[in-house]
């Protein structure tokens, strides 16, 4: 395949190259682009250093077959038509087409299906914290349809991009020296503190990031009867975001049968042994492409509850990866 990856000098775009790499993806040829400021920087792949190309509404893009684009949603907005028009597909990355009905928003394991209708040849990649949700939920609402959620983000500083996780890591050390620590990507410290707050509050009291979950998740899971309510978190942590879910679903389950559909998932790894101390934690999962689910338990508050802890690394299954595997499927 001719490939394309726009926005290649940002954290997705470098975990791009990792994972088309590490999937062994049939690449015929790779082009780069980025903005003036990334103009000229040069990537190996391969073998082979490729430079970056400054994008444009100039930019040819006949040939592509598939473009990953990781650019942020106004230039998404703005280049689409530049990317498809000559038929690429494009693979965005952002939050720009997520919600928009003519795009197809896509978790392989979840709703392979979607990605073949796709009138505006631009297939949505849904926000992190969603994908590694809705991979989890999927085997448990095939039992018995989900009617509520509940979950809680504990977010990496990676969410917010290769910068923010060298803020995090420049706050650290200059706490330890006992320096006044460095706050610029986040609005306050991030080292030792956590932040109550991802993205923008709206009208309603809950942050975009929150109203991503709840409505991304009944997008991809065709579901008017899931109702998601999110209090997400950013905490001092480089990778791999967390997440505590409580759920209800229409009938009781018993933690056997979840516990047997979960572990036949694709994509999900259980590491459930309370008596061993093994659970997931970020530090582990950071860099592997399962999402993993732990602490499976009853909920004592409902007999149709379920209650779990899923980890997975938000810049590969979040991003990278399941960008990667939209475009297996549609070679497959």
């Amino acid at each position: 395949m001719n490939i394309a990856i726009v926005g290649a000098s940002g954290a997705v775009g470098q975990e791009l190259l990792r994972v088309l790499d590490e999937q062994n993806f049939p690449v015929k040829s790779l082009r780069l682009f980025g903005s003036e400021r990334s103009e000229g920087r040069e990537y190996e792949f391969r073998g082979k250093k490729i430079k970056v190309e400054r994008l444009s509404h100039d930019s040819d893009f006949s040939g592509v077959d598939i473009a990953f684009t990781s650019a942020g949603a106004s230039t998404s907005k703005e280049y689409a038509d530049t990317i498809t028009k000559f038929g690429t597909v494009m693979i965005d990355n952002s939050s720009a087409f997520r919600m928009d009905p003519d795009v197809p928003l896509v978790v392989p394991e979840v709703n392979p299906e979607d990605a073949f209708n796709r009138p505006r040849n631009i297939i949505g990649n849904p926000n992190c914290t969603t994908i590694q949700m809705v991979v989890a939920l999927k085997p448990i609402n095939d039992l018995s349809p989900i009617l509520k959620v509940h979950v809680s983000t504990y977010q990496a500083a990676s969410g917010a991009g290769a910068a923010a996780m060298k803020e995090l890591e420049k706050q650290s050390q200059e706490i330890v020296e006992g320096k006044e620590p460095t706050i610029e990507k986040f609005p306050f410290q991030l080292a030792y503190n956590l932040i109550p707050q991802v993205d923008v509050f709206m009208e309603n009291g809950y942050t975009k990031e929150e109203m991503k979950m709840y409505n991304e998740t009944r997008k991809i899971m065709h579901s008017d009867k899931i109702q998601v309510s999110a209090t997400c978190v950013r905490v001092p942590v480089l990778r791999a975001h967390s997440e505590a879910i409580w759920l209800v679903t229409e009938k009781p389950l018993e933690i056997g049968e979840v516990r047997k559909a979960l572990e036949n998932a694709p994509g999900i790894i259980v590491k459930d042994n309370p008596e061993k101390r093994e659970y997931p934690m970020p530090y582990d999962i950071s860099g592997k492409d399962p999402v993993y689910v732990g602490r499976l338990r009853k909920d004592l508050a409902d007999p149709c509850g379920l209650s779990f802890w899923v980890v997975g690394d938000q810049i590969k299954k979040g991003a990278a990866l399941n960008a990667v595997q939209i475009a297996q499927l549609l070679i497959k």
